[in-house]
């Protein structure tokens, strides 16, 4: 099963050393999104990683950097985004209705599927499918190795998304809740955090 991990949509202080620490430590699948954010902060975000980390990192915005940096790929997760011209590479996708999951399947080489288990946004908020929705999508073969559950998504959780057959799981709000962005410099404990969620995915 795949580890994604996503950043937070806005950016801080020390996030290139935490992201250059969690590459050091195996990070392998790192989206890097920023939304409405200038192309300017995601260019010095790059810069200031390894250069081993852009095989390693998709860009949901500013696709444009994906062939500066030769990064992974990239990712269309709104209504409304387009494929850059010509494109060619690895593509992902984001779904946020089961009605179009098989269409997106077909487009993109994997697809998050947003509201697995909670908001993508952190706010507390329903799942957007229920537990025997889930299975039954997974029954009729819609949840698969090309789908990762996005939303909700935490190391409590990582083992039901395997029982029902995601390929990968996507992180973001129970990683980065245990590190203070506006207070803190020590980031022991997140790094101990990616490390527990990387065993449980293995």
């Amino acid at each position: 099963m795949k580890l994604v991990i996503m950043t937070l949509p806005t950016f801080f202080v020390e996030e290139d050393k935490i992201l250059t620490a969690l590459f050091d430590e195996g990070l392998d699948n790192l989206h890097l999104c920023k939304p409405g954010a200038s192309p300017m902060y995601s260019e010095r975000l790059l810069s200031l990683l390894p250069e081993a980390a852009y095989g390693r990192t998709t860009v949901h915005d500013h696709y444009y950097l994906k062939n500066e940096y030769g990064l992974a790929g990239i990712h269309l997760d709104g209504v409304g985004k387009e494929l850059p011209k010509d494109y060619k590479g690895k593509l992902g996708m984001t779904c946020r209705d089961l009605g179009s999951l098989a269409q997106m399947k077909k487009k993109a080489d994997y697809v998050f599927l947003a509201g697995s288990f909670g908001s993508v946004g952190g706010n507390g908020a329903e799942p957007c499918f229920t537990r025997a929705g889930l299975e039954e999508c997974a029954r009729q073969g819609l949840i698969d190795k090309h789908v990762y559950a996005f939303g909700g998504v935490g190391l409590d959780n990582i083992m039901e998304a395997k029982d029902l057959g995601f390929g990968g799981v996507v992180v973001c709000d129970d990683l980065w809740s245990k590190f203070d962005i506006h207070n803190e410099l020590d980031f022991v404990d997140l790094i101990n955090h990616f490390e527990k969620l990387r065993k449980a995915v293995s």
